[in-house]
């Protein structure tokens, strides 16, 4: 089936409609109906005005879950399994990404270590091995909006998908949650008749079960009751699909009911359904992130309030993965990698220029939605001269661009000689940048010294001249990087690139470009397009120049690292890595492609001490180093480690630092033990071409780290 003509612009709306709902329903999650009127009265806006909204399970579980396409031996014609093995690569174990109630308790934990302890999918998620009450929660239909937004008017693959994504946590109602959800998105991109897609939906469904039962319910409340209120039907769906009637936290059935009541009473209005969603209560960031995605697609950009719910979102999400790197995206990335795969699928090319966006710099500013960012933040720095404060405005803009239509204009006023305007983009963020520690996020950098800055720049006609350079902000330091200062041309692009240097123990947090004004008085103004980044990492992450990232008493992290699993602390100087079965630890971009890695490590008890490079998660690795006092070695972890290759070395004892290095180039490892003991390995079987790096011990080991080297591989 053809993609449909405004596709890019409404998986976008559909994607912001999802991370809508999540902020808006948060601060009252679990909430009953009555609290929330209580409190907060009828609330047709967000209750909080978060800094930064921290993640939440809601948008982890859709993008990640997403990943099995591009992870799965088996292309797109994926499996249960595979979608279960993309749960296990990108969920830390047991802790951030989503609720970790208990075995028994949370339906997602449960799977998580059924498919764990090897019970495949979809016994994982089956009614069979977990019973009811844990296979029919809501996850079934929360995780699962990105099917439908990857099969934009074909509710068939919708339901194909869904129905494998959901079947590795649920099972019976659970499932038909998902099928139903993600066809009401993919039906929402050509049909715009709220009631019809809602009758067609339910054709994908059996229709004697549970879930078909509440949606005819509230459906036909509506027809039976014209002019009601929505709390009067609210009223009715508590009384006769009420949360006391179904077993479990979080049962799906009441909530679907929600869903279905917002659709109806909210009269075809973005804002009006997804607050009725919310004010209905139970599980209120769920109902109105499915309902925010359904809407969003429906009515499009032109249909989402852009002051009053995408503003405060400005374009940013944040997640709380096993990957660091990929924990730090904003909202048109997600559109992206959600609608590079539609057209894969679909075996359609992407309309110009963004079929060469989403092969080159996916990730990078390019403005070309509607509306949008990208995070881009934007300060004036004083020059002294005076004491005003400058006012800046940034918005996207159909004025000019270097690349298809859009660029971000940046105007700010009033101006004094040699006064800076800088318009950055975050690469690495700490607590203090976020509102609360919501699921546990974590962080590594997305941009590293060595790496290259490129961006294109215009000054319109109507401002005063200005001279503009890119930048890299180093944070243990507190220094700028600067290129090269460029005199702009007023009408004229001029495309930029800085290659930051090298550095030791450098942590960048923050590139931009910087804008200086050249005379005084007046307005100064700017285009931005194309912010992206290229190159290979080169620098070293030194464990005494980083710190404990405290964002409670108990989510304390490691700065620059992700944990999967066990203890993790700076001590001494080094970085310490202990576990009683196994544990590890990730720095570094899942972009990095071929590097060399050298580490300095000490073993502290036990006999596995390993360097990892080229990892994609936790089930997605290679690995080189000890395996025992005498087997130097490389392994490949592909849901379980398995070695490449081995050798026997000199007795290496605990408490005496050894180094390994690993190039990884292509498909080809080498690895070198203390710079005298080379193993190599040649990885055809799925190789990983990509991947960052980190440290792993097994068997109740620890290790110490001091230093990592990373550069291009030679």
């Amino acid at each position: 089936m053809k993609i449909p003509e405004n596709y890019l612009q409404d998986v976008y709306a559909g994607w912001l409609g999802k991370i809508i709902g999540v902020r808006l329903g948060a601060p009252d999650e679990s909430w009953t109906a009555e609290q929330i009127q209580k409190v907060y009265g009828d609330l047709w806006k967000y209750p909080v005005d978060y800094r930064d909204f921290a993640a939440d399970d809601d948008t982890n579980g859709p993008l990640f879950y997403l990943h099995a396409l591009e992870d799965s031996k088996h292309g797109f014609a994926i499996t249960p399994q595979d979608v279960g093995e993309a749960l296990l690569n990108y969920a830390p174990f047991e802790h951030g990404f989503f609720w970790w109630g208990g075995y028994g308790v949370s339906t997602e934990h449960t799977a998580y270590l059924n498919l764990r302890h090897g019970i495949p999918a979809p016994r994982s998620g089956s009614i069979a091995q977990n019973g009811a009450a844990v296979a029919e929660q809501i996850g079934g239909q929360i995780f699962i909006d990105t099917w439908g937004l990857v099969s934009p008017g074909n509710p068939e693959q919708a339901a194909h998908y869904a129905k494998i994504a959901a079947s590795v946590t649920h099972d019976g109602n659970g499932i038909y949650g998902g099928i139903f959800i993600a066809v009401c998105i993919s039906l929402a991109f050509i049909e715009k008749d709220i009631r019809c897609l809602l009758e067609k939906a339910l054709t994908y469904i059996p229709a004697d079960c549970e879930y078909t039962r509440v949606v005819r319910a509230v459906m036909e409340y509506a027809d039976t009751h014209p002019g009601s209120h929505f709390r009067d039907c609210y009223q009715f769906l508590h009384d006769n699909f009420g949360y006391d009637r179904y077993p479990g936290n979080c049962h799906i059935i009441p909530n679907a009911g929600v869903i279905i009541l917002a659709l109806l009473y909210g009269e075809g209005d973005f804002g009006k359904t997804v607050c009725i969603a919310n004010m209905c209560g139970w599980d209120t960031d769920c109902n109105a992130a499915n309902v925010g995605t359904i809407m969003g697609v429906l009515v499009g950009l032109d249909g989402i309030d852009f002051d009053k719910w995408r503003a405060p979102i400005h374009d940013f999400l944040a997640c709380s993965g096993v990957m660091g790197s990929m924990n730090m995206m904003d909202v048109p990335y997600g559109a992206s990698y959600i609608a590079d795969l539609a057209y894969r699928i679909a075996g359609e090319t992407p309309p110009a220029p963004m079929d060469r966006i989403f092969r080159e710099r996916k990730d990078s500013c390019h403005f070309e939605y509607p509306g949008s960012t990208h995070s881009i933040g934007a300060r004036s720095i004083p020059s002294g001269k005076g004491n005003q404060t400058a006012e800046i405005y940034l918005v996207n803009t159909t004025e000019a661009a270097r690349t298809g239509k859009r660029s971000l204009k940046a105007v700010v006023k009033p101006i004094m000689g040699g006064d800076d305007l800088q318009l950055y983009r975050k690469t690495y963020m700490v607590p203090a940048d976020f509102h609360d520690t919501r699921y546990d996020p974590s962080f590594s950098p997305v941009f590293y010294p060595g790496q290259t800055i490129h961006a294109s720049v215009m000054a319109p006609d109507s401002t005063m001249p200005v001279r503009v350079a890119l930048y890299a902000h180093e944070k243990h330091e507190d220094r700028l990087y600067t290129g090269e200062t460029v005199s702009l041309q007023a009408g004229e692009w001029v495309d930029l690139c800085y290659q930051v240097p090298a550095l030791e123990g450098g942590l960048i947090d923050e590139i931009g470009v910087q804008v200086i004004a050249c005379q005084e008085g007046g307005v100064m103004s700017v285009y931005l397009d194309d912010l992206y980044v290229s190159g290979a990492a080169d620098y070293s992450y030194v464990a005494e120049r980083e710190n404990p990232e405290v964002w409670t008493g108990t989510h304390v992290e490691t700065s620059q690292f992700t944990r999967l699993k066990g203890v993790l602390y700076l001590q001494d100087g080094s970085l310490h890595l202990s576990c009683s079965d196994f544990g590890e630890a990730y720095t570094g971009s899942h972009t990095w492609q071929d590097q060399q890695v050298t580490a300095e490590l000490t073993g502290i008890t036990g006999d596995i001490h390993l360097l990892n490079v080229r990892v994609q998660g936790a089930i997605r690795s290679y690995a080189a180093g000890m395996v025992n006092p005498t087997t130097f070695a490389i392994l490949k972890n592909d849901n379980g480690y398995t070695e490449l290759a081995r050798m026997t070395v000199p007795e290496q004892k605990n408490g005496v630092p050894f180094t390994v290095t690993v190039t990884a180039n292509g498909n080809h490892l080498t690895a070198v033990l203390n710079g005298s003991h080379t193993l190599t390995a040649e990885d055809n079987d799925h190789p990983y071409l990509t991947g960052a790096i980190g440290l792993s011990v097994r068997e109740g080991a620890h290790l110490a780290c001091r230093y990592l080297r990373v550069q291009p591989a030679k």
